[in-house]
């Protein structure tokens, strides 16, 4: 089994078969990573309001935020090459991740208040982001749940190749915004706003990845630091839709002017 978020891969349950009728406290089980995950959100949440209020109120600069996110992604990097790390750098990922989205949606809110006006549509866009990322994780739990969309490895490869080609998109447009053009897909045009529908989307089907791992880490019985693994992975792709949700709303916003 592998999945295109790379804190998931197949080469995780390397060795792990042989261990079935291992002690339950000893291993792996989807409640005790949903517990986890539940654990690793309401750190987010607790960092994100407090970097929201923060920047909004002048008294912490933007280069902490972006301070967060640099360190969010090295602790990423270390759990993904070190995954009996999870426990401890799990939770500080997740309280990085909460300092930059708290700041990110802070500012991005503040631009569309100023430029839409408060009787806008918009108002409150980050809200509506967490919201809407909310509704959309909650659809695709039940959607696997209920067995509606099965992880075949025909979704499987698909979803993984679609994901490498957005991300090899988005490295090149970094390179070519360094030499000050903004590529069509990244603006608030009907292709870009499109486009951003299109990422939505793959996200939320990463989302059924990171609910098949999860379950097969259980299925495995896998060790117990593989709960705070799976919660960490699927904190990863959370972050991910959110932040694409924002983004989509931005652009359907800034359409207006």
């Amino acid at each position: 089994m592998t999945s295109s978020n790379p804190a998931f891969s197949q080469d995780m349950f390397a060795g792990y078969d042989q261990v079935y009728g291992a002690p339950r406290s000893m291993a792996t089980t989807v409640q005790g990573t949903m517990g986890k995950t539940f654990l690793l959100l309401a750190i987010l949440s607790a960092t994100g309001l407090w970097s929201w209020n923060a920047v909004g109120t002048g008294q912490m600069p933007m280069g902490v935020v972006v301070g967060a996110a640099l360190a969010g992604f090295v602790t990423s990097l270390v759990t993904i090459f070190k995954p009996t790390f999870a426990p401890w750098t799990a939770p500080v990922y997740a309280a990085m991740q909460g300092v930059f989205l708290g700041g990110l949606s802070q500012v991005i809110d503040a631009q569309v208040r100023l430029r839409q006006g408060l009787d806008s549509p918009f108002q409150g866009i980050a809200l509506q982001a967490v919201s809407l990322t909310i509704g959309v994780t909650l659809v695709m739990l039940f959607l696997y749940a209920s067995g509606t969309i099965r992880v075949t490895d025909k979704l499987r490869s698909g979803i993984i190749m679609a994901t490498g080609a957005v991300c090899l998109f988005y490295i090149v447009s970094m390179v070519i915004r360094l030499f000050g053009y903004t590529p069509p897909l990244m603006g608030a045009t009907p292709m870009g706003i499109g486009f951003s529908l299109l990422v939505v989307g793959l996200a939320a089907f990463n989302l059924l990845l990171d609910f098949d791992f999860i379950e097969e880490a259980a299925r495995r019985e896998a060790p117990k630091y593989m709960e705070w693994y799976g919660a960490f992975g699927l904190m990863v792709t959370l972050v991910w839709l959110y932040l694409e949700i924002l983004r989509l709303l931005s652009k359907l916003a800034n359409s207006r002017d």
